[in-house]
């Protein structure tokens, strides 16, 4: 039995769909409300707040993955992440469960240095704050050998679907919707995205390899990294005509966070937004170099045309 904790997010229901296709077909799917992904699948409705009711979603399980997703929230992310943390560790040590943990890079420092597996943690702001605790709990107990596990570490999203990220919403479903885009801080940086159904791919791989555990392994990416500008360049080969896009600047968001929650939820991130964010996923291609990763010209033509 291969459980997935948080399954009807865009990440779990892509983990669904590919551990059904290529590793098993005894799925578990636990959420609030889940809704089956394949024919097969078994349905627990439970809190992952409450322990008990954790301890029992996890109970038979050989894996667990977590891949729980929240709104942008900063206050929701502090209240609820750690607690949903200790009660997944908690659970897969009672059970003797392996937990594969779905992880983002918010903790990481907010420059244009190369991250890889080894860049230390140096939050800024509360969302930051909460995903290195969360991340350091985690890896305390694999230290410590309470449970047997894995991180895997992925930038931000792009993708088809209900792909949520601060670019899927600026950028990519503004031009879906056939309006200007807009791009944070700058155009000419470099971003590293991750096309989310690879990233599911990647972690149903990882989870179903036993030496990969014990380990943090930062899912993979087109390495041939591009710009907004770039980006909103393929978008119009994709579809035909240019698209345009406006730059916000730093004053626009400033503004924007007195009269918009979801613009001061970003506003900690924006940094990210003035450099290169260079996310290195060579570990993992060594270790698997027959993974077919989404390039990003595939994956913007894919969201253009579809």
């Amino acid at each position: 039995m291969q459980t997935i904790l948080g399954a009807n997010g865009q990440i779990g229901t892509e983990l669904a769909r590919d551990l059904h296709r290529n590793h098993t077909r005894d799925i578990r799917l636990v959420s609030r409300q889940p809704r089956r992904v394949n024919e097969t699948d078994e349905l627990v409705a439970a809190d992952l707040m409450d322990a008990a009711q954790t301890d029992a979603a996890v109970a038979g399980s050989d894996i667990a993955y977590l891949t729980v997703g929240l709104p942008a929230d900063s206050q929701m992310w502090a209240q609820r992440f750690p607690v949903m943390m200790r009660n997944a560790i908690d659970a897969c040590a009672r059970h003797g469960t392996k937990l594969v943990f779905f992880d983002n890079t918010y903790m990481y420092p907010m420059t244009s240095e190369p991250q890889t597996e080894d860049t230390p943690f140096r939050p800024v702001g509360s969302k930051g704050r909460t995903r290195a605790q969360t991340a350091t709990m985690l890896l305390d107990a694999m230290t410590a050998g309470t449970v047997d596990a894995v991180i895997c570490r992925a930038p931000e999203f792009y993708g088809p679907n209900q792909t949520q990220s601060f670019t899927n919403a600026l950028v990519f479903d503004r031009i879906a919707q056939h309006k200007r885009a807009f791009v944070p801080i700058r155009d000419d940086t470099l971003r590293s995205l991750i096309w989310t159904p690879d990233a599911s791919r990647a972690m149903a791989l990882i989870g179903n390899t036993e030496s990969a555990y014990g380990q943090t392994w930062h899912l993979p990416i087109d390495s041939n990294r591009r710009t907004y500008a770039q980006l909103l360049e393929l978008t119009s080969q994709a579809s035909g005509h240019q698209n345009k896009y406006t730059v916000l600047g730093t004053p626009v968001f400033a503004l924007g966070r007195l009269f918009s929650k979801n613009v001061r939820e970003l506003w900690e991130l924006l940094p990210r937004y003035g450099v290169d964010t260079v996310f290195v996923s060579d570990k993992f291609t060594r270790a698997f170099p027959d993974f077919a990763v989404t390039t990003y010209d595939a994956g913007v033509a894919q969201l253009v045309t579809h």
